[in-house]
């Protein structure tokens, strides 16, 4: 395996953790945690940022889909203890705990606060723990939110100095279009440039770049921070381990200032 990346971030979306119906899907749980389990025994640490908050608690409170803001942070506050019980479940059959970490554009920018959060993921991971990132929808308003999962996964990333962050989606990866106009998917992006920011902004959700355009904003704060990023299916079994032997899987943002 890729020796070199050793603290990995993973970003799980909504589409990733809910089946069909849009429920919470147990077994997507399970599939994480295998993953996960498998990384941390071969030493590596792990963060996850998850969403699926605001989804699951509508589901509970039967709201159907929640339009204004009390309705939005009253389903994330239930969503979040729903959310994090089902990781808990999934982690425990490897013996592994995890942790709530809640967070908000403050962290990100107030040094002292900033300093208190990476040394919170660093106590963390030191003792083996598997964080369990979202912001905190319950209490975040507009001047103080980040505003998507696919940036504050980068941001996480950037402050705890990870390898490497791996957005699991459910595409294969980002598609582009070639002379011909025809898509294709891209496997590895050195640059972002206009080109890979028109392609993210393609319509068509059968191209699967309906949610490309934060993504695309992800890869460039990572490329910032030295930090590879890719895209991988979510809903394909173990592609975080063949990425990381090396095998051609999934979209990758190569950062030209990675170690």
């Amino acid at each position: 395996m890729v020796s070199h990346y050793q603290t990995i971030v993973i970003k799980v979306g909504s589409s990733s953790l809910t089946n069909s119906q849009g429920k919470l899907d147990p077994a997507a749980f399970r599939r994480i945690a295998t993953e996960v389990a498998t990384l941390l025994k071969d030493k590596r640490k792990v963060v996850l940022v998850s969403s699926g908050a605001i989804a699951c608690g509508a589901e509970r409170l039967k709201l159907g889909k929640p339009k204004s803001i009390p309705e939005k942070q009253a389903a994330s506050a239930v969503g979040q203890a729903r959310l994090i019980r089902q990781y808990e479940k999934a982690f425990e059959k490897y013996g592994i705990p995890v942790a709530q970490v809640l967070l908000t554009r403050d962290e990100m920018q107030e040094p002292d606060r900033y300093l208190n959060a990476r040394n919170c993921f660093a106590a963390l991971l030191k003792e083996k723990v598997v964080p369990i990132v979202n912001e905190n929808d319950a209490i975040a308003i507009d001047e103080i939110k980040i505003g998507d999962n696919d940036n504050l996964a980068a941001l996480t990333a950037k402050m705890i100095e990870a390898d490497l962050l791996v957005l699991l989606t459910d595409v294969d990866g980002f598609f582009m279009k070639d002379n011909k106009g025809d898509v294709f998917q891209a496997t590895e992006i050195r640059e972002i440039n206009q080109e890979v920011e028109e392609s993210a902004g393609l319509s068509s959700s059968q191209l699967g770049t309906g949610g490309m355009i934060t993504k695309i904003q992800a890869a460039k704060i990572c490329s910032d921070a030295g930090i590879n990023m890719v895209i991988l299916n979510s809903k394909k079994r173990g592609l975080i381990k063949s990425f990381l032997a090396g095998k051609k899987v999934g979209t990758v943002f190569s950062s030209s200032k990675a170690a």
